[in-house]
């Protein structure tokens, strides 16, 4: 342990713990309890901003993931006043955290390299940090973006509003003749101000509010509230639970790796795969609906367990759909590897440098493709995958052809893990009774979704109703990953690049 994760609590993933055992660190040793995390490779987690007992004061908490120990270390800050110095500049990875709490609790990071909105000017604590007196509030992509000078920079403009269906985001590039030299993205446009609509609760509509947080990764971010919740509450789902919940997340990567690697087809006009796998993801979909009637997932992960069963003629039928999918998701996805003029689009384009990735927290397949080996599944392990264990693939060369290529990799080994969970289901029952949840606690869950970490922390006030509940979705780290990949590229490779990681607009604006 290092001598900075000393002077912080230690918890395990899904482990509740009192608040009055998160060290109060002074500022100082606040910010060096993180740069020296992040120096024996730990990542920032969660970076965010709570109301404080003292009146007129803010805490500022940090959740720090050490992956070779599997532990979590939290710790809090009080600031008195309106600003503090901002980190970014010794550790990048902090950037986003720290413009969300100028937006979200009025607390200016001093220094910040590129202070800005995130999503666009909060009022819900009844503090404006971005606009001064007498302006109004700031809406979403409006304001000041990054430019390069000279008569033969030219700027281009994608979006908000895009061809066919998909979130509405920006995209500004600075561009010399097709090559880009800068790409900002700019978000906010999905805000449904879903972080205050979670304090007080649970209430009956805080479940639908986890599934919806990020549509198409329903299962992980509700099994992830769900863990809270249980922690909380100090129960403890079955082994057969436990069991068709890991089933239900692998579906869920299946069906987005499958048409991820389809819509990267046909971003380079490739039908055949593009036209296969789009049936495909269908088909995996149709798998998690058979579960519980609904092909995202909702309804099914329910606390203390889940919301439906399954019966042996279900099994079966399960066994057979998927042994069905991954026939022709192997037909339709070599199809694409064997096809060197769509090889030759991924290669090379859009690389993310290992060092790169590691310096913005880069998390899931995006830091996997680049030769970074986290993955929550096994780095922080809850549920099924404290017992069963899924291989974790890595690549090096952090280019559209690694993100593609390690989704291949992961469905053959979500496949496998599928199979194998299906043919031992324990028995025991779907779902047990929860219990009141604890007051003045802390609690952090962390799983694996199909884009990478999914964070969940909750605070509980006296009456053990949520006082702060912080999500941090993989988007939120990894968008700016994506600004970096296109540096030096042609204009003309921003879908793939994009495709390459596909964030989520939604779950990074919540």
């Amino acid at each position: 342990m290092s001598d900075a994760s000393s002077e912080l609590a230690m918890l395990s993933n899904g482990q509740a713990m009192n608040q009055a055992d998160v060290p109060i660190l002074p500022f100082a040793a606040f910010e060096q309890a993180i740069l020296d995390g992040v120096a024996a490779r730990q990542r920032v987690s969660a970076l965010f901003a709570a109301a404080a007992p003292q009146p007129g004061t803010t805490r500022l908490y940090v959740v720090l993931a050490d992956d070779e120990q599997n532990l979590l270390f939290a710790g809090a800050t009080e600031m008195a006043g309106d600003e503090f110095p901002s980190l970014t500049p010794r550790c990048p990875q902090v950037h986003l955290f720290e413009r969300e709490i100028a937006e979200q609790f009025g607390l200016r990071p001093v220094g910040h390299p590129w202070f800005k909105p995130v999503r666009y000017c909060s009022s819900w604590t009844g503090r404006d940090a971005w606009s001064r007196p007498a302006q109004p509030p700031l809406l979403p992509g409006v304001g000041d973006f990054y430019r390069i000078g000279g008569e033969p920079i030219h700027e281009v403009a994608v979006g908000p509003v895009h061809a066919g269906v998909i979130e509405p985001g920006h995209f500004r590039f600075q561009c010399h003749g097709e090559q880009v030299f800068h790409l900002e993205i700019a978000l906010g446009y999905q805000h449904r101000g879903v972080e205050e609509a979670l304090i007080g609760g649970p209430t009956p509509r805080t479940l639908p509010y986890m599934e919806t947080l990020s549509g198409d990764a329903t299962v992980a971010h509700t099994t992830t509230y769900c863990q809270v919740i249980e922690a909380l509450a100090g129960c403890q789902e079955s082994a057969r639970a436990q069991t068709l919940r890991g089933i239900a997340l692998e579906l869920e990567r299946l069906a987005n790796h499958v048409g991820d690697l389809g819509a990267l087809a046909g971003d380079v006009g490739f039908l055949p795969t593009a036209s296969y796998c789009g049936r495909l993801r269908g088909d995996f979909l149709n798998l998690t609906a058979q579960l519980c009637g609904s092909r995202f997932g909702r309804g099914l992960i329910r606390p203390g367990g889940v919301g439906f069963d399954v019966d042996a003629a279900r099994i079966a039928d399960l066994s057979r759909g998927l042994d069905a999918a991954a026939k022709d998701t192997a037909v339709a996805v070599n199809l694409l590897w064997n096809t060197q003029s769509a090889m030759a689009r991924f290669e090379d384009a859009g690389p993310l440098p290992r060092a790169v990735a590691a310096e913005l927290g880069i998390v899931g397949p995006a830091a996997r493709a680049s030769g970074l080996e986290r993955d929550v599944r096994r780095d922080q392990p809850s549920g099924i995958y404290c017992f069963s264990h899924i291989p974790i693939s890595i690549c090096e060369s952090g280019d559209v052809f690694a993100r593609a290529y390690l989704r291949w990799l992961e469905i053959q080994h979500s496949i496998d893990f599928i199979r194998d969970q299906l043919r031992a289901l324990p028995a025991g029952a779907a779902r047990v009774p929860v219990n009141t949840l604890a007051p003045n606690s802390l609690v952090v869950a962390l799983n694996e979704g199909w884009r990478g970490e999914v964070c969940h922390v909750a605070l509980t006030d006296a009456q053990g109703r949520f006082a702060r509940y912080k999500v941090v979705d993989p988007s939120f780290h990894n968008w700016a990953g994506l600004a970096y990949t296109l540096r030096d590229q042609e204009i003309s490779d921003f879908p793939i690049c994009n495709k390459s990681f596909n964030l989520s607009y939604c779950g990074h604006d919540l």
